[in-house]
């Protein structure tokens, strides 16, 4: 009798295991459904790709998460999406205000070592080529003074296109006619990147670096593409105000920079 009790116990038990698990594997097939059927309003045109991404629905499913961009960033501006982020788990992103994308890899490596193509350096590639060639030509005889590699890297840095920025009018501090004297974002700021001003290899603390404007005009400055993408102008009623152009690449670093509390000045991605 104990021995065919014994046996009943396990069959019941294997049974019930065997209902929890297609229970469990019934809730898994069901959120896959849930989460195929409205992935239309869960992609993420507000996260700021890297440099190359193309279109955003084809992105998401093109992007295979394997974050070697990440691991190849210099200065880890690079983030992968948490959990609660729909199909956008995973993928890669820029929050500019925490860290910037500088170019301080000068090369964009992070389009270079993508295995899918999701950030497609092939413009990039035919950009630089067409720029070098272009050096020669001018240069003609005196061609083998043409550096090829920093012709390239200017001219790829100068197709990037991941945003616009645009600044907050209500809350700048040149809008207002004020300066900025100190650290920009505190001395606890963990941010860092390559001033224009310097001929450094690789980027440094911002928390490093002071600043002293009659009036502010750090987002025009510290940009790493320079009069193409921002420059100081006179507005209507005689200030001298940031003016944002169409060669703006939206890498962020004038919303990491901004001294405001709430930056005034913002990218909004393509």
């Amino acid at each position: 009798m104990e021995k065919k009790k014994s046996g009943v116990n396990r069959r019941a038990f294997l049974k019930s295991g065997l209902v929890a698990t297609g229970a469990i594997a019934l809730a898994g097939t069901g959120a896959f459904v849930l989460d195929r059927a409205t992935s239309g309003t869960r992609l993420r045109p507000d996260f700021l790709r890297p440099p190359g991404a193309i279109d955003e629905e084809t992105f998401i499913y093109g992007c295979i998460k394997c974050g070697l961009c990440v691991q190849i960033c210099p200065v880890q501006a690079i983030k992968l999406a948490k959990a609660g982020k729909g199909l956008a788990f995973g993928t890669p992103y820029i929050d500019p205000r925490e860290q910037a994308c500088d170019f301080s890899c000068d090369a964009l490596q992070c389009v270079e070592t993508c295995p899918t193509a999701v950030l497609n350096f092939k413009p990039f590639k035919d950009a630089g080529l067409a720029a070098v060639e272009q050096a020669a030509a001018e240069a003609g005889d005196d061609f083998t003074s043409v550096n090829p590699f920093e012709v390239q890297k200017v001219a790829m840095k100068q197709i990037v296109r991941m945003g616009k920025a645009h600044v907050n009018r209500d809350s700048c501090l040149a809008y207002k006619g004020e300066g900025f004297k100190g650290v920009s974002r505190g001395t606890n700021f963990k941010g860092i990147y390559r001033a224009p001003d310097t001929q450094d290899a690789s980027a440094s603390p911002l928390a490093d670096k002071e600043f002293d404007r009659e009036i502010c005009d750090l987002c025009i400055t510290e940009c790493p593409i320079g009069e193409t993408a921002i420059v100081q102008e006179l507005d209507r009623n005689g200030r001298l105000v940031p003016r944002v152009l169409d060669g703006c690449t939206g890498c962020g670093v004038c919303v990491m920079i901004c001294p405001t509390h709430e930056t005034s000045i913002i990218v909004e991605p393509f």
